[in-house]
C-alpha cells in the first residue's frame, strides 16, 4: 500500500506535464494577443485558432493537475517487445546524439548529400544494424534523393557543399 508521501512523489511527472501544457497554452494566449489587426478574407481573424488552441492547452493542464492532485495515474504503457523495468540505453542514444551532431556540423561544410549520408549511417548504426556496406549505400541513395526531391520538387535549397557542380 502506498503512503501520500509516496503517492506525491509518483504523481510529480504529471504535474510536470500539467506545467508544460500551461506554459505551452500561456505563451500561445500571449503571443495571439500581440498579433495585430489585420484584414481577414474569412469570418475569424487570424488571433482566434491560437486563443481557443491556447485556451484548450491552459483548460487540459487545470484538468490534469486537479486529476493527479485527486490520486489519478496514468496508466503504465504496455510496449509489445519493450522491457519496461530496463532503464534507457545509454550508448544508443550517444550514438544517436553523435550522428546527429556530425550532421549539425557538416551539413555547410560538406552539404546535405554529404552530412544526411551520414546522419542516416550514424542512425542505423546506432539502432543495432551492422550490414555496413548496406547501410551506406542506401544512407547515401536515401540523402542525395532526399536533397534532389527538396531542391527540384519542393523547392527548397539544402546545401549542396563540395558536391557542387557534380550534382
Amino acid at each position: 500500500m502506498s503512503t501520500p508521501s509516496t503517492s506525491v512523489k509518483q504523481g510529480r511527472s504529471e504535474l510536470g506535464v500539467a506545467l508544460l501544457l500551461l506554459v505551452l497554452g500561456g505563451w500561445a494566449v500571449v503571443d495571439a494577443l500581440r498579433l495585430t489587426e489585420q484584414q481577414s478574407p474569412g469570418p475569424i481573424d487570424a488571433k482566434t485558432i491560437p486563443l481557443v488552441v491556447g485556451g484548450l492547452l491552459i483548460l487540459t493542464a487545470v484538468l490534469l493537475a486537479i486529476d493527479v492532485l485527486r490520486g489519478g495515474r496514468g496508466e503504465q504503457e504496455a510496449g509489445e517487445d519493450v522491457d519496461l523495468g530496463h532503464g534507457s540505453d545509454w550508448k544508443t542514444l550517444g550514438l544517436l546524439a553523435a550522428a546527429f551532431l556530425a550532421n549539425i556540423l557538416l551539413i555547410d561544410r560538406l552539404g546535405w548529400p554529404i552530412s544526411g549520408a551520414v546522419l542516416f549511417f550514424g542512425t542505423a548504426f546506432a539502432l543495432g544494424s551492422r550490414h555496413l556496406i548496406r547501410n551506406a549505400i542506401i544512407s547515401i541513395v536515401l540523402s542525395v534523393g532526399s536533397w534532389y526531391l527538396f531542391n527540384l520538387a519542393l523547392g527548397i535549397a539544402l546545401p549542396v557543399g563540395i558536391l557542387k557542380g557534380i550534382l
